[in-house]
């Protein structure tokens, strides 16, 4: 048997610390996923798609998300079954509720923890969480649940493996050797964002579009195509779903140009209209340096990436005799620069503040200098 596992699609997510245009394509490419999934199903042959949790952000979304992603699935030839997860827990008369009255026969609410015989001995063990939180472990249930003529059992929870960087006191605590205490062939496993093996039978398929930066993970997206056949191991493929890179680079920098040449190499090795770039900065630079590392950023790559979030609070910027001679001839502004200087060599309070406003008076000196040259040309 051929089957997709996903999982935290997180629909309807708001992404609120993004101006408007981004937040709106990162929302409407989460609704795409499930399409990427669909069109995955039909192309490697998988009548299924395990969906381990957290369908949704909420469990009050609005009732265009809920339109959305019955709709888009529903366009699809698979059979989708959903579970609820934390973010989107199952109680009577909510979300889930909602869901079956505008789904149709291809998608599945598993909102109890009863098996289901999806086709011919091929039995699906749902956890679905009944809160946001619980204490107990989710997965107990699979032990007394029956599979009659069972070839094949898979589970389907959403919750941390107890070993896997959880406290003991976390909630929804999944005991590592879960598919071998309940006999399971496959253990399909939301929560945890990224694709990560347990083990040979134990699977977190991590987020079909990625939704935060993580420092090294740099994929996008993706779910789990699983072969399973009785005795044997799954055979467990990854499959880009996701359009959207989440990058989280931290670069110590001397010069403008090396920095040049970090930002070349980057570009070079992604889809700039499709990454979303958190840069951290470090290191101490000629003032000049600081003034094209700041055009670099602010009239280059934040136009070319979808979004750039740079930190720069670690770069010095140290002005050359040179520097401060040109500032020293602008009168009015030069006087503002010796000012400015004292304070950062007094190295107080505002030397910080100090530090900025120098930079940015010889970024609009630099700017003022630039459109005389060229009108004058």
């Amino acid at each position: 048997m051929r089957f997709i596992h996903t999982a935290d699609w997180q629909l309807g997510k708001p992404f609120g610390r993004f101006e408007a245009a981004t937040r709106t394509a990162l929302t409407e490419a989460r609704f795409d996923a499930i399409d990427a999934l669909g069109r995955a199903a039909a192309e490697h042959g998988a009548g299924h798609v395990l969906v381990a949790g957290d369908v949704f952000d909420t469990e009050g979304p609005d009732e265009r998300t809920v339109v959305q992603a019955v709709t888009r699935m529903e366009r699809h030839g698979c059979r989708w079954w959903l579970l609820p997860g934390n973010h989107d827990f199952a109680r009577n008369g909510g979300l889930w509720d909602r869901v079956r009255r505008r789904a149709g026969p291809r998608v599945a609410v598993l909102a109890e923890p009863t098996p289901r015989e999806i086709e011919d001995g091929v039995w699906l063990l749902p956890a679905p969480l009944l809160h946001r939180h619980t204490r107990d472990d989710p997965t107990e249930a699979f032990e007394r649940m029956e599979t009659p003529g069972a070839r094949l059992r898979i589970g389907l929870a959403h919750g941390s493996i107890r070993d896997f960087g959880s406290q003991g006191e976390a909630p929804n605590l999944i005991p590592p050797g879960r598919a071998q205490l309940s006999k399971l062939d496959y253990l399909a496993l939301g929560d945890w964002h990224g694709t990560l093996s347990v083990d040979a039978r134990t699977w977190y398929s991590g987020t079909p579009e990625t939704d935060g930066f993580q420092a090294g993970r740099d994929l996008p997206g993706q779910c789990l195509i699983v072969d399973l056949e009785p005795d044997v191991l799954p055979v467990v493929t990854p499959l880009r779903t996701g359009r959207y890179q989440w990058l989280q680079r931290d670069w110590p920098i001397a010069d403008a140009e090396g920095f040049a040449a970090l930002c070349d190499d980057l570009l070079a090795a992604c889809e700039p209209a499709a990454t979303l770039l958190r840069l951290s900065l470090s290191g101490i630079v000629p003032l000049t340096d600081r003034v094209a590392i700041l055009s670099r950023t602010e009239d280059d790559m934040a136009h070319r990436l979808r979004n750039l979030d740079v930190r720069d609070a670690d770069v010095v910027a140290k002005p050359t005799e040179e520097d401060l001679a040109a500032l020293s001839t602008e009168g009015m502004i030069g006087r503002a620069g010796a000012l400015l200087r004292a304070k950062i060599d007094a190295d107080g309070p505002d030397a910080p503040r100090a530090r900025r406003a120098l930079e940015r008076l010889f970024v609009e000196v630099l700017r003022h200098n630039s459109i005389g040259g060229e009108s004058a040309a």
